[in-house]
């Protein structure tokens, strides 16, 4: 159990950093703004996919 909530907190957190970088890009440079967030956006799907199978390994406790 305790893989587990580390995997899924490790992928929480890589959301939010991938987030982080999409809002810190998009407050320096104004103009780019639609671009950037779309960019983060797919970003973020992404990391989030990412994340599902080491979750699901932690799930099922098959080993690393």
């Amino acid at each position: 159990m305790g893989r587990l909530i580390l995997e899924v907190l490790y992928t929480v957190l890589s959301i939010a950093g991938a987030y982080g970088v999409g809002w810190a890009a998009s407050w320096a440079y104004p103009v780019g703004r639609d671009n950037i967030w779309l960019i983060t956006w797919i970003s973020v799907a992404i990391v989030a996919l990412m994340g599902v199978r080491p979750v699901m390994r932690a799930a099922r406790g098959v080993a690393a």
